[in-house]
């Protein structure tokens, strides 16, 4: 039996008397893409912190590459990577330094070949001399995703990788994700608020309401175990729902 790249049990985290992540527990299978949903304040953001080490549990456990995250921290994180829309990268610096600066701060070898295939990948040889703060926003993500994949991760969490994309990048962005799965046996945390694009990319789908998982499988399952017509309205009836019911 193959060994799952994160396991994730009984994981909760509480702030006071307030209960952000309850319970939740999941695997992602090496070279697995696996969705996580749910509407704003469903717990996803607390649970990829403390995925990253960034948030202590309250309790559970985090185990990647079968090493307890709580006592291997650096030895699991390096081989981890993360992209949001929503992380800050250093205004002066251009691009290239930017990316240099996560290199050294990895200990990369081979820096030079590193950035430039990086560069090439994700299309940015046009403004790898631009200076940070001057980058548009699709620019701007494509930064954040060339981070995460200078390190040639084994698990990458990607929260809105195509974001601000035009559409024409976005579907280059989705072929490159498929393509270092199926090379590499990359293994991703995928979350985006684009259901097509979730039905497209995942090989399964957790769900989270109010902090605890409340659904899992294919996004075709879930499609009929809810009796919607397709992923968006799953969707629609959990964010518009102060409490979903599982059907029996």
């Amino acid at each position: 039996m193959i060994s799952p790249v994160l396991k994730v049990s009984r994981l909760t985290k509480r702030f006071g008397g307030f209960t952000a992540v309850d319970e939740v527990s999941f695997e992602i299978r090496p070279g697995e893409i696996l969705g996580l949903l749910g509407p704003n304040g469903a717990g996803k953001t607390t649970t990829i912190q403390m995925l990253l080490g960034v948030v202590t549990p309250t309790s559970g456990s985090i185990e990647a590459f079968g090493l307890d995250l709580s006592t291997h921290r650096e030895a699991v994180l390096q081989q981890v990577n993360f992209s949001s829309t929503y992380i800050a990268m250093p205004q002066s610096l251009t691009v290239e330094e930017n990316l240099w600066v996560v290199a050294r701060l990895y200990g990369l070898n081979d820096i030079v070949r590193r950035v430039d295939d990086v560069v090439k990948k994700l299309e940015m040889d046009e403004f790898r001399q631009k200076v940070t703060r001057k980058l548009s926003s699709g620019q701007m993500t494509r930064l954040t995703l060339a981070k995460a994949f200078l390190t040639e991760p084994r698990l990458l969490f990607l929260d809105e990788p195509t974001a601000s994309l035009d559409p024409d990048i976005a579907y280059k962005i989705r072929s490159l994700l498929k393509e270092e799965r199926r090379s590499s046996g990359l293994s991703i945390l995928y979350t985006s608020h684009n259901m097509r694009e979730m039905e497209e990319m995942s090989d399964r789908i957790i769900f989270l309401q109010r902090g605890r998982l409340v659904a899992e499988g294919t996004a075709k399952a879930i499609v009929a175990r809810f009796g919607k017509a397709d992923l968006e309205e799953v969707f629609l009836n959990f964010a518009r729902e102060s409490s979903v019911p599982l059907p029996s």
